[in-house]
């Protein structure tokens, strides 16, 4: 109190609180001048960076930007929310509509489709990004995207189940899955060019993409407010 209020008979116009409460909130101690003495005062949470992954599951390119600077600067954040991240397994893949049914073909044929789809049924049967993506950390990095799920699974996510998330690859929801991945890169503006796409708090410019390539952790920490 001492501190406080030096002498305790000192008051400030807008502040009828005594100084025992004048640290219980950012207004009152802004009313009381007391701000500065207030350093346990909470402040409200900036929203995240959000950032948007466009990639396909081969691409070496996209591999090496989701391991080695996505991955790491979303560990070095934990568990802060100052990061926001979406994935989206298709990039230069192309769909068509035959007899009803969509078909897809990848930059780096059917291995490449099967691993972007594993890796959409992955997101959709685990949901939470704190689940799912170790996993896809882990089939990204390793030797086979399409051949080590049940491998990553017992390491980083021994809860979710093998069987929804095959039989969500063989049947439709995971072409429905696949059909709203390849909407949201059809959507992308301006149109994307290459592989990996990113972009960051719904914009891309090539500035951009240059700096998450460069260097994602300062580029957040530059963004964040």
């Amino acid at each position: 109190l001492a501190s406080l209020a030096p002498g305790l008979g000192v008051t400030f116009p807008g502040c009828d609180y005594p100084a025992h409460l004048w640290c219980s909130s950012p207004e009152i101690a802004a009313a009381c001048q007391a701000e500065s003495r207030c350093a346990n005062l909470s402040r409200p949470a900036a929203a995240p960076v959000e950032l948007s992954l466009f990639y396909e599951s081969l691409c070496p390119d996209c591999r090496q930007f989701l391991v080695k600077e996505l991955f790491t600067t979303w560990l070095l954040l934990l568990p802060t929310e100052v990061l926001n991240i979406t994935l989206v397994p298709y990039g230069n893949a192309k769909e068509t509509n035959v007899s009803g049914k969509w078909h897809f073909e990848c930059q780096h044929g059917p291995e490449e489709c099967l691993g972007n789809m594993i890796e959409a049924c992955l997101m959709h049967e685990a949901k939470d990004f704190n689940t799912y993506f170790p996993v896809i950390f882990c089939l990204e990095s390793g030797s086979s995207v399409t051949k080590n799920l049940e491998a990553c699974l017992q390491v980083y996510a021994p809860q979710l189940d093998r069987g929804r998330i095959a039989a969500c690859v063989q049947g439709d929801i995971g072409v429905a899955l696949m059909h709203h991945n390849a909407q949201l890169t059809q959507a992308l503006d301006p149109p994307h060019q290459f592989v990996p796409w990113i972009v960051v708090n719904g914009k891309h410019t090539d500035e951009l993409q240059d700096q998450a390539e460069a260097s994602l952790l300062r580029l957040i920490c530059q963004l964040y407010q």
